[in-house]
């Protein structure tokens, strides 16, 4: 599967929210993004990439208030942002780090891979989907679960793949880079039988509470994100 980081998703309750605490725990404004009718979000980007991380970047994810999905009904939004506990995290703490997604060559071959292995895992049905950007249009399939968990606390990446253009050929630089991205959960063995049929090397795993860690190099010197079990 040869998978690679290709993002970090910071979830926030509104994106105004997630903007602010971009400028105030990143140092940086985030750069424009767009919207997803299908899930009814929309969201902002920077580039973080780094020798070790090309191409990678960080998503601020929200719940768009003015658009209802087009997703038939009764199927939740990406991400577990449907999720009541979530909301009230978010709510009640702020923006946080919740996933990150993993870009792979064929992800129809890598999603038949987690289900065929040790421990067969449903990621989800592949979603088509696009949108148009200034630099011309964006494709991809993404993998989405009909109930729209994660699994493993977000810790199990979504695995997606990207058409001819990546969103990173035209982000700036951004002051902010990746330096390391590590998990740790109660059943380690699990998670990482799941990495490995990724061929996912980048993000090590250990046993511990369920935690998501990205370490980023910014403008205000090393920042850590962590989810916290969320």
């Amino acid at each position: 599967m040869s998978a690679q980081i290709d993002h970090l998703v910071i979830a926030a309750r509104t994106l105004g929210e997630g903007v602010a605490w971009c400028e105030a725990t990143l140092g940086v404004t985030p750069g424009p993004g767009g919207a997803h009718p299908l899930m009814g979000t929309h969201n902002r980007l920077i580039s973080v990439a780094s020798d070790t991380f090309p191409q990678a970047y960080l998503e601020i994810l929200a719940i768009d208030p003015a658009k209802q999905p087009t997703r038939p009904a009764g199927l939740a939004r990406w991400f577990d942002l449907d999720d009541a506990a979530l909301q009230a995290e978010l709510a009640q703490h702020g923006p946080r780090l919740i996933h990150f997604v993993a870009r792979v060559p064929d992800a129809a071959a890598a999603l038949q891979a987690l289900a065929a292995g040790p421990t067969p895992i449903d990621r989800g049905a592949l979603i088509e989907a696009s949108r148009d950007t200034a630099a011309g249009r964006l494709d991809w399939k993404i993998s989405v679960r009909d109930d729209g968990q994660r699994l493993l606390y977000g810790a199990l990446p979504t695995v997606i793949e990207w058409g001819p253009v990546h969103p990173t050929d035209t982000m700036p630089a951004s002051g902010v880079t990746l330096t390391g991205l590590h998990a740790t959960h109660p059943r380690p063995d699990m998670l990482q039988a799941a990495h490995a049929v990724l061929e996912l090397a980048q993000v090590p795993v250990e046993a511990g509470p369920p935690n998501l860690v990205a370490v980023l190099q910014t403008p205000r010197g090393p920042v850590t994100l962590e989810s916290t079990g969320i």
